[in-house]
């Protein structure tokens, strides 16, 4: 059986440099950090004071106040995120579309967390009479799909993977899996996440995984720098219009890359520990899936969180995966500016490498200081300015604890 090809046809954001596509990508491409000092409740008293906050977001653009409320803002974002892409894939406007081959798979790494800890609260506050009769539709993660599905009312496949800081990149691979095998015509894909809460902030707090740069929040996420001392959390989402090449041609819609290739793997090592073979798997897996040979790859979105053992990881991964070229490929974080969004990371970092094709411009790494040579981290960041070159196969990289790992090859067309 051949597969069908697959192309992106629609791009929605929600994250900390930009609610929608176009300012996201101008102050990704000028450098702009959207770290801040965290404003969503009092984090005086906790190791980790800073995050990359989703600023003058307005939910109501999208849906009602009433429906609003009814549910946690991880799914607003998904939701936001997910009609922007239908809007600039302009499927509304497909004369006699068959909606029951039109699919939605948008998942989170956490979900409602946020609901959780306020319900919480209200329950050892007040009882089980404090519940409302909405928590558990609010903070269910299938529940962005199952929203966008009714508001559009595509009645294709509808959920929602999870599978932490590697979420996005999944439920982008496996719709387009969808429609390479014919269950589908067109697929709404990405990742989703709203984390920034005490609970969140704790609990990876008390990991030793988040930046302590509580006095210099613009410049704490530093990949690949020899000052890098943890991630910082970030929020929002990414989301795809993936559709059959046919499809999208026979209807004259704009193609902004094809989804050549998706590569999966575990390092089947330690729940939070990184091995370099794993994601290295992950990338060939890729690359073989999309029929494209190491030496035609330009551009690579890599996972690059600032932490210490993932960076100098996920460099020895490339070195593996790709060999001497490894040291040709520009290479990049934009999480040096949006900080880490977890489940939605796959999804922001995945429009981020489309729109690098697309326009023929690498983001930079931003707070590239001191590259950590000595520490393993040798290859081309793109180190604070933004660079003008010829791509013509980007990879996106999401890794995520308990060692799973996914990668997105994309092309042009």
């Amino acid at each position: 059986m051949s597969k069908r090809r697959v192309v992106v046809t629609g791009l929605g954001h929600v994250s900390p440099v930009g609610n929608d596509v176009a300012s996201g990508w101008a102050n990704l491409l000028a450098g702009k950090s959207g770290i801040g000092t965290i404003t969503r409740f009092d984090a005086s008293d906790m190791a980790c004071q800073i995050a990359g906050e989703v600023r003058g977001f307005d939910v109501t653009q999208y849906i009602s106040p009433k429906e609003a409320r009814r549910m946690d803002t991880f799914i607003h974002y998904g939701i936001a995120a997910a009609l922007d892409a239908i809007k600039d894939a302009g499927l509304d406007d497909i004369a006699g579309l068959d909606k029951t081959r039109v699919g939605v798979n948008i998942g989170s790494g956490i979900g409602g967390l946020p609901l959780i800890e306020e319900t919480g609260v209200d329950l050892m506050q007040g009882g089980p009479r404090k519940i409302g009769p909405f928590f558990i539709p609010g903070s269910l993660i299938n529940l962005i799909a199952g929203h966008v599905s009714i508001i559009k009312g595509y009645q294709g496949p509808s959920y929602g993977i999870v599978s932490a800081c590697t979420t996005g990149a999944h439920c982008i691979g496996d719709a387009g899996r969808m429609i390479q095998y014919g269950d589908a015509d067109i697929m709404v894909a990405g990742g989703a996440e709203c984390a920034i809460a005490r609970l969140g902030i704790g609990g990876f707090a008390s990991m030793k995984a988040l930046s302590t740069r509580n006095d210099d929040p613009t410049t704490a996420s530093r990949p690949w720098d020899k000052g890098r001392d943890g991630f910082v959390m970030g929020e929002g989402a990414g989301v795809l219009v993936l559709e059959e090449y046919e499809h999208a041609v026979k209807r004259g819609a704009t193609i902004y890359a094809e989804l050549a290739g998706f590569g999966m793997s575990s390092d089947a090592h330690h729940i939070t520990a990184p091995n370099a073979e794993g994601p290295a798997r992950g990338v060939q897996n890729a690359l073989r899936d999309a029929g494209v040979n190491p030496d035609e790859v330009d551009y690579v979105n890599a996972h690059g969180t600032s932490t210490p053992l993932g960076d100098a990881n996920e460099t020895n991964a490339l070195k593996i995966a790709f060999g001497d070229h490894a040291r040709k490929l520009a290479i990049n974080s934009t999480k040096s500016m949006t900080g880490h969004l977890l489940g939605g990371a796959g999804g922001v970092e995945a429009v981020y490498s489309i729109l690098a094709l697309h326009h023929q411009k690498s983001p930079p790494t931003i707070n590239l200081f001191e590259q950590d040579i000595e520490g393993g981290c040798d290859l081309d960041y793109v180190a604070n300015t933004a660079r003008d070159m010829t791509i013509r196969v980007a990879i996106s990289n999401s890794f995520g604890f308990g060692g799973t790992n996914g990668t997105l090859v994309f092309k042009r067309v």
